[in-house]
């Protein structure tokens, strides 16, 4: 994020601001990139003559601004300006979509988000159904949970040894390896200005909605280092949010990558299995309509050990996708002999971190806690595929569908959360987000609105070693976010106590009413590092 040209002081009164350093304060002053002073409007006065700025907030909430702490920003971003199937509700309508697209589109066409589990065909296009909707055009359509994709004749034709790769299916949709070569056929006919329009639409649209950093997780499998190399100089020169890369790919390349693009960690999306939907999560036990499969591992522990090792000799995160309870049961195995060998405390200082994490049990939890390993999990998949009627209960039946996602016993546990979309498989939404774990459609597994807050505010900071940030107190880094919202409220998970305060005795700062139904708030303005980014 490029530093702004001169030192500014901006002052903004007369609306709420949710800061742990006064419950009550109405005002905040900015000098340059950080937050200089929270209180009262009456004590703001001596502020107002000398700012640079004064912002009258008419009544609005200033709150830290959100991280998303995993995206995909090219392909969110190609999703946000091209083909996006993400609710669409038939087969049919999806075809044709597909064939409107095509028309009207030049070279290789790329799409996300189609569901066949939400279709009343209940399939995904034959190949023969595809070809005809693409009318002759290389076309990579993933699933919207990115692990298994659709792909035209041409396509398939333009990817070298496609047969003969793990996960080929002559006549319907591809995954694991398969998967990934059509994906980076796709990827590398991309042109450098297409790249970099769907990486600032990605930035732009975070910025609209509050978002003040990301965690892109790239790797060689989803992605190229050129595309990481070049959403982090796009980033470092744009106005936008603040972006932190993980690479996700085994030591000692994947180490070496990471120094060398200057990224965050070597891990993000470094696969351990697959996903649910595309019955590619791996599982202890088999799938419910999938006759004996239990899903598919990548890694084995010994893989894993090997990188967690690599990695914290490095001063690097590690971090691994691992959806399925016997992937996460390879992670922890793995961190574990990795704690053995270089320390445990070395282990757990470098927070190394866990994707998704969706399989957990009482067991699986302790031993997140005991080797410090972050949970960066996506509560809006809970949102789509949960509940009685979801995906989740298709695929594992109702008693393990409804054990996936147990943000509460995380935070029980001590496990640090941090929240994000998983963009394009998810939108970008982050109030969304929040709601989606405090209603959390197993009531066990949900959390108060403050605390998810936290997890999609300070929780993405702390998972990138930045414990002062993420929160609106003198002295920490000004990245923040203005919206219009109704009444404030505190809003806790168990009906069985008060849902709900606005008795300003508790001195606890309230947040807006999400309750399913409500309005989501909307976003005013959007600051980072002092710079403002977004403005409506």
């Amino acid at each position: 994020m490029s530093a702004p040209t001169t030192h500014r002081t901006v002052l903004l009164r007369g609306g709420s601001v949710y800061s742990p350093a006064d419950p009550f304060a109405t005002a905040m002053l900015v000098e340059g990139e950080h937050v200089a002073w929270v209180g009262s409007d009456g004590a703001a006065e001596a502020y107002a003559a000398t700012a640079d700025e004064v912002v009258e907030l008419d009544g609005a909430l200033v709150t830290p601004a959100f991280v998303d702490a995993h995206v995909h920003a090219t392909s969110a971003g190609l999703a946000l300006t091209g083909l996006d199937l993400t609710g669409c509700p038939s087969l049919a309508e999806a075809l044709t979509r597909i064939a409107a697209f095509a028309a009207a589109t030049e070279g290789v066409l790329i799409g996300h988000g189609w569901d066949e589990t939400k279709w009343p065909e209940g399939r995904a296009p034959s190949l023969a159904e595809l070809d005809a909707a693409a009318g002759g055009a290389a076309l990579y359509l993933s699933r919207t949970d990115v692990h298994s994709a659709l792909a035209s004749t041409p396509l398939r034709e333009l990817t070298e040894g496609l047969a003969g790769l793990a996960g080929h299916h002559s006549e319907g949709p591809v995954s694991r390896d398969a998967h990934h070569a059509v994906r980076q056929t796709a990827l590398a006919a991309l042109t450098d200005a297409q790249r970099r329009a769907a990486q600032l639409a990605t930035l732009h649209r975070a910025a609209e909605l509050g978002i003040g950093a990301l965690h892109e997780c790239a790797g060689p499998e989803i992605s190229s280092e050129h595309d990481l190399a070049a959403l982090l100089a796009l980033a470092a020169e744009a106005d936008g949010p603040e972006v932190f890369g993980y690479w996700g790919e085994l030591a000692p390349a994947g180490v070496e990558t990471a120094l060398r693009v200057g990224a965050q960690g070597a891990g993000g999306d470094l696969f351990a299995d697959g996903a649910i939907g595309s019955r590619t999560a791996c599982l202890h036990d088999p799938y419910t309509d999938a006759g004996e499969s239990t899903g598919t591992a990548y890694l084995t522990a010994a893989q894993i050990a090997d990188h967690v090792a690599a990695c914290t000799e490095a001063g690097l995160q590690a971090g691994f996708h691992a959806i399925g309870d016997a992937a996460i049961g390879a992670v922890i195995e793995g961190v574990r002999t990795a704690a053995a060998r270089v320390g445990l405390e070395a282990v757990r200082a470098r927070r190394h971190r866990v994707e998704h994490a969706e399989a957990l049990d009482d067991k699986s939890i302790a031993a997140f806690a005991e080797l410090g390993l972050t949970a960066s999990v996506q509560p809006a998949f809970d949102a789509f595929w949960g509940g009685p009627d979801g995906m989740y209960v298709q695929r594992l039946g109702a008693e393990r569908a409804a054990a996936l996602n147990p943000f509460a016993a995380l935070l029980r546990a001590g496990v640090p959360l941090a929240f994000s979309s998983d963009a394009p498989v998810t939108p970008l939404d982050p109030w969304g987000t929040v709601r989606a774990a405090a209603f959390h459609l197993t009531p066990e597994h949900r959390i108060s609105v403050r605390a998810a807050f936290t997890a999609h505010t300070r929780g993405g900071w702390r998972a990138v070693g930045r414990d002062q940030d993420g929160v609106l107190v003198p002295g920490a880094v000004a990245s923040y976010a203005v919206w219009a919202a109704g009444d404030l409220v505190v809003q806790a998970p168990d009906s069985r106590v008060a849902g709900w305060s606005t008795d300003p005795r508790s001195g606890t700062p309230g947040l807006p009413d999400l309750t399913p139904g409500t309005p989501l708030p909307t976003c005013l303005r959007t600051v980072v590092r002092g710079r403002t980014v977004h403005l409506a």
